[in-house]
């Protein structure tokens, strides 16, 4: 056999096997890993696109950034991706969730949902802690630490309309 004729025949197989061999199933969307999580900044205070793929379904996770992530507002999502703008800078998950998180184990904190559900500010209890993290934002009016949520000496509050979840450890 010649020598182009087996780097072709090789070729050929390595291509094939490469092809055959099936994705696990933790590799493909949807079938148990975690969604992606990406990192979107609007650092300029100027909206600023982050590549999504063809999935337009991302929920915020952790907000970085002391300028308010509204969806809507100052984040959310169109034809060229996921867009953010006025300062914000937060992580998000793309595409579908899965099924809900355990409990939490021992020691990795309970989620308490805090609601300023007329604009007020509200307490919420959580015990002696005052380990606390906003982990998700629920509602459209900012929910940014120091200004319209904190951990005084009566427990967790929210104001102007902040309704999110938190952790408390």
């Amino acid at each position: 056999m010649k020598l182009t004729t087996k780097l072709l025949l090789i070729a050929t197989l390595l291509i094939a096997g490469t092809c055959a061999t099936p994705t696990p199933a933790a590799a493909q969307p949807g079938y148990g890993g975690p969604p992606p999580r990406i990192t979107c900044s609007s650092d300029d205070g100027r909206r600023n696109w982050c590549n999504i793929g063809p999935s337009r379904d991302v929920r915020l996770v952790r907000q970085i950034s002391g300028s308010p992530c509204v969806r809507d507002s100052t984040w959310g999502v169109d034809r060229r991706g996921l867009w953010v703008d006025r300062g914000c800078r937060a992580e998000f998950i793309v595409g579908r969730a899965g099924p809900p998180p355990p409990p939490p184990g021992p020691g990795s904190g309970a989620i308490v949902t805090c609601s300023s559900n007329d604009g007020g500010r509200r307490w919420c209890d959580i015990g002696r802690s005052r380990d606390v993290r906003l982990v998700r934002q629920i509602s459209g009016s900012p929910c940014v630490r120091g200004q319209t949520w904190d951990v005084d000496r009566r427990g967790l509050w929210v104001d102007r309309g902040c309704r999110a979840d938190f952790r408390v450890r």
